[in-house]
């Protein structure tokens, strides 16, 4: 099963940026579709970004679309999230999930999640 570490998080003030990083386990990440999701404390997780194995697709959450930039790199097994302009709603933890071929749903268990916490 494929283990995936969750890092950079972080306390920010806002209009700050912070940049995730998302560590996947084993020697298939290329094949993998990615996604980050975050759950803020008393709400449901939910979807917030997601890039295809090869780049070419990247859909966003409207409340996340040009503020935050998905992007991976198959060399490192690495999937990263910057995320710019930060504000107190971003506020949450994130979690990286492998996705499936829609770019919808996440396949899998969850990693422990990184923590992001944006100040006023």
């Amino acid at each position: 099963q494929v283990q995936l570490v969750e890092s950079g998080g972080g306390l920010v003030q806002a209009g700050g940026s912070l940049r995730l990083s998302c560590v996947a386990s084993g020697r298939a990440f290329s094949l993998y579709n990615m996604g980050w999701f975050r759950q803020a404390p008393g709400k449901e997780r939910e979807f917030v970004a997601a890039i295809s194995r090869s780049g070419d697709r990247s859909p966003y959450a409207d409340s996340v679309k040009g503020r935050f930039t998905i992007s991976r790199d198959n060399a490192k097994n690495t999937v990263y999230l910057q995320m710019n302009s930060l504000k107190p709603e971003d506020t949450a933890i994130y979690y990286c999930a492998i996705m499936d071929y829609g770019l919808t749903s996440p396949l899998g268990s969850w990693g422990q999640g990184t923590q992001v916490v944006v100040s006023s």
